[in-house]
């Protein structure tokens, strides 16, 4: 590789946060929820419910995307997504899923593994109207992941359909909706100086029982 590509030198220290032990006996959901909140409050993350999603492609590849995590709770995580774009669809044939969030004004970050699957149709509804108008219609307007000639088409579209909205009301297109991840593990990271990082993993045993282990970095 040509040196002026070389930027092993990129490095930082570690140095604000540590994961210990006590955090063992927490259900990985409060701990999740505690980081969440922290996260959420800090000055220096823009959106903390900005999460990648990675798949198993129908083409045979993973692929990772940054999307917005809308509710959470024990059960799991819900994002919503046109079920007929890439993700849908490689949902739709292989639904393990993975999930990180990373936060690196926290040096913290956590991957979630589990399995996806649709939120009722009640669900989708509550939350496509609880959007914005211009969100609702933009819904619509994309034919996600599709081919199209230019940005033109979709101005175009966009048009059309808020005259069309103008006289009608706006209904969720049934291929529009939630996904419910529902968790089997979770890893916790927090950054640690030497690279000596701290990681801790919970699993789902047989019994459906979460079971702790600290990892090395």
């Amino acid at each position: 590789m040509k040196e002026e590509n070389d930027i092993g030198h990129l490095r930082k220290s570690y140095e604000k946060g540590a994961l210990g032990d006590d955090k063992k006996a927490m259900h990985p959901a409060a701990l999740f929820q505690d980081w969440f909140a922290a996260a959420d409050a800090h000055p220096e993350v823009e959106e903390a419910n900005a999460m990648s999603i990675a798949t198993l492609g129908t083409d045979g590849f993973p692929k990772a995307r940054v999307v917005l995590l809308k509710q959470f709770s024990s059960e799991g995580f819900v994002f919503y997504t046109n079920y007929k774009s890439q993700k849908g669809q490689a949902i739709e044939a292989y639904n393990k899923v993975g999930l990180t969030f990373f936060w690196p004004a926290m040096e913290r970050q956590i991957i979630i593994k589990g399995e996806a699957q649709k939120v009722s149709e009640e669900t989708s509804d509550a939350y496509f109207y609880s959007r914005p108008i211009g969100s609702q219609i933009g819904a619509v307007v994309s034919p996600q992941s599709q081919p199209i000639e230019d940005r033109t088409f979709l101005e175009t579209r966009l048009q059309k359909f808020q005259v069309q909205y103008e006289q009608e009301e706006i209904k969720r297109p049934d291929y529009w909706g939630g996904f419910l991840v529902v968790p089997h593990s979770y890893e916790f990271w927090q950054g640690r100086p030497n690279r000596l990082h701290d990681r801790m993993e919970f699993s789902l045993n047989e019994k459906k029982i979460w079971t702790t282990t600290r990892l090395a970095p």
